[in-house]
């Protein structure tokens, strides 16, 4: 299923999702721009979960040398599609979740999704050596806020039936709950396929990050009931 829109307006101009749209470009055209140094740069920037169980070769007092990675990496991708579709997903979802928790609080919760989903992933492969990268787990924290936030949203999809492409409304609630079945079922025939804890593709960062979402949104949704 590709997501076309949604069809919610924004109920103001999505400065902020626009803005990390606009950083993780330039950040993938400084990366692209550097030939045979942006193998190192990605060591240095992306997420190594190994480091974190393994930790003989890192300074034991250099917290943030051993940490950053964790932030560094959700602005970065490993190819140009790997950008398309992840920005994508974040302009049919950001602009509305940025409505629902404000300018400055939802910059603060997609960086928190991506920390726990960069976490997630690194917990549960923690023997890969494979450098992590991709907004996937902050993004998919967004999706996981919008599930909660407008579940009878409808998304305009494609649905890729062999030579067939219909387009199809469907209420987010189905949409991204398939979306989060898809994860599971992903990672676990990978895990399987492959007989051991490194995947291919940061599947648990995706869960992690939705997870997060879920949770902070519902919790938010719950205090504004009360109130």
């Amino acid at each position: 299923m590709i997501p076309i829109r949604d069809m919610i307006p924004s109920r103001r101009f999505p400065i902020v999702t626009i803005l990390i749209i606009v950083s993780n470009v330039l950040i993938f055209l400084f990366q692209s721009s550097l030939g045979k140094s942006a193998n190192d740069f990605v060591l240095i920037f992306g997420m190594i979960p190994q480091r974190y169980f393994y930790l003989t070769n890192i300074e034991p007092l250099n917290l943030i040398e051993r940490f950053y990675p964790f932030f560094t990496s959700i602005f970065l991708h490993g190819s140009l599609m790997h950008l398309i579709g992840n920005m994508w997903f974040l302009w049919i979802f950001g602009d509305n979740v940025e409505d629902r928790f404000g300018r400055k609080w939802y910059l603060f919760f997609y960086i928190l999704a991506g920390l726990i989903a960069g976490f997630a992933h690194a917990y549960l492969n923690s023997g890969s050596a494979v450098p992590t990268v991709g907004a996937s787990g902050a993004i998919a924290g967004v999706m996981g806020a919008y599930l909660i936030f407008y579940p009878r949203a409808k998304v305009l999809t494609i649905i890729p039936l062999f030579i067939f492409f219909p387009l199809v409304e469907i209420y987010a609630v189905f949409f991204l709950g398939l979306w989060f079945l898809f994860q599971f079922i992903s990672v676990t025939v990978e895990m399987i396929s492959t007989g051991n804890d490194c995947c291919g593709v940061a599947w648990w960062a995706h869960i992690g990050g939705f997870i997060t979402g879920i949770l902070v949104a519902g919790t938010m949704s719950l205090r504004v009931r009360k109130t």
